[in-house]
């Protein structure tokens, strides 16, 4: 017997809600800078799964464009992101958000 799935957009907004969720999660409750950006991009991933579902269910290619948008903004932050925490590192020894004052008087 053959059993056969179907995918729905549902099931596609039910994965993409979790991974926010997830995201989520781990940016209020981790204290790791390294964590927190892995959070934010399962954040913007789970937007862009959301962009491409609703792309495939109303037939048009302006959510998959805005998806390819949001992955080179995600790319850029990463760089940038892991280039401030590297800077970071070297001055302070540590990746811990709590110790990050660099910004205070």
């Amino acid at each position: 017997m053959e059993v056969m799935l179907h995918i729905t957009t549902l099931h596609y907004l039910v994965l993409g809600a979790a991974l926010f969720l997830l995201g989520v999660i781990g940016v209020l409750t981790r204290r790791n800078v390294v964590i927190v950006l892995m959070s934010i991009e399962l954040i913007l991933n789970a937007v862009n799964l959301n962009l491409v579902a609703f792309s495939r269910l109303w037939g048009g290619q302006h959510g998959q464009i805005f998806a390819i948008f949001v992955i080179t903004d995600a790319a850029a932050e990463a760089a940038v992101g892991l280039g401030i925490l590297i800077a970071f590192f070297r001055n302070k020894e540590t990746i811990n958000i709590d110790e990050v004052n660099l910004l205070k008087w």
